[in-house]
């Protein structure tokens, strides 16, 4: 069995995955689909080999972030990947697995996964460990994006630091405590600046100078951004435009767009795998599906992301009609 058949068998399947579906799919034993997800040793290097030779390799926008998949049913010592984690979805800890993810949106606004780690306590690592380990990979395979975006999780001084060190320019959510100078020896947190619609060039403590940037969502959501870029003369700093600042975190969103898609037509919550080889080789499957539904769109195969199953099952739901009839 390869692994193009499964991941054929994921993007077409309507239901749960399993070993016993996936088997009567591809007219194969499930011990055969079991099997193949066992052997399956897939690092995030595979995941980038199978696109690099598609992608503008510089001058994108590279994102970091994780989504929690829900297992409220799974044994937390059968796996040691399921876990207690904190879901914006259910705005509260639940037990699922972490799927870390770095995001590449080319120039041309492509938007594909280029690594991956799936948190694991018993490695003894923090998401921001895997993050540093993830960017210094993908630098090391040729990747040089001109932006790197976050959220306020991975905007810890260290990880700031180290992105000032590869010479990126950066977007990065702030919690509102978060400290800034405005005038020297005053220090405020962020919830008690004034920030102007434009941005507030100001100095973040421990860091240097960014320029941030307030959100208001509809429901009253107040969100801080802190932008970063190189400065030949920090006196005479080039800033950003509240469009430009926009578009940026436009671009940084689309990683919210990939998890709901990898969540429902990619099969990546909805599986019966037990062992933890199995779920990585299940999940590496997952993100490379995504891949292709990307290429799928990009050639005009199909509409959008969301338009296979559609086309799959409209056919099908047609030639039974037919011979129904």
């Amino acid at each position: 069995m390869q692994a193009e058949e499964y991941i054929a068998y994921l993007l077409s399947s309507p239901a749960k995955s399993s070993c016993v579906q996936a088997g009567e799919v591809l007219e194969v034993s499930h011990d055969e689909v079991n099997r193949f997800l066992l052997s399956g040793s897939y690092q995030g290097s595979d995941l980038f080999q199978a696109v690099k030779d598609s992608i503008e390799l510089a001058g994108g926008t590279l994102t970091v972030d994780d989504t929690v998949l829900d297992k409220p049913y799974s044994e937390l010592s059968s796996t040691g990947l399921a876990g207690f984690f904190w879901s914006g979805k259910h705005h509260r800890t639940v037990k699922g697995i972490n799927l870390i993810v770095l995001l590449y949106t080319t120039c041309s606004g492509y938007s594909i996964p280029v690594n991956f780690r799936v948190y694991r306590a018993s490695e003894g690592k923090t998401k921001n460990d895997y993050f540093q380990a993830m960017l210094k990979e993908v630098w090391q395979w040729g990747l040089r994006p001109k932006w790197v975006t976050a959220d306020s999780w991975y905007s810890s001084l260290e990880n700031l630091k180290f992105l000032k060190n590869l010479e990126v320019n950066f977007l990065v959510g702030l919690e509102k405590n978060r400290i800034v100078s405005t005038q020297p020896a005053l220090y405020q947190q962020l919830q008690e600046v004034s920030i102007p619609q434009d941005g507030l060039y100001t100095h973040l403590k421990g860091f240097g100078f960014v320029e941030v940037f307030r959100t208001v969502s509809q429901e009253g959501d107040v969100r801080h951004y802190a932008l970063y870029q190189p400065q030949e003369d920090p006196a005479f700093p080039v800033l950003f435009s509240r469009q430009e600042f926009e578009a940026f975190r436009l671009v940084h969103w689309r990683v919210e767009s990939f998890f709901r898609c990898i969540k429902q037509c990619c099969q990546a919550e909805k599986f019966l795998v037990r062992k933890t080889s199995a779920i990585k080789t299940h999940l590496f499957c997952v993100m490379r599906a995504f891949q292709r539904l990307a290429a799928f769109t990009l050639n005009h195969f199909i509409d959008s992301l969301y338009a296979l199953r559609k086309t799959l099952f409209l056919q099908a739901q047609r030639q039974f009609i037919r011979d129904f009839a």
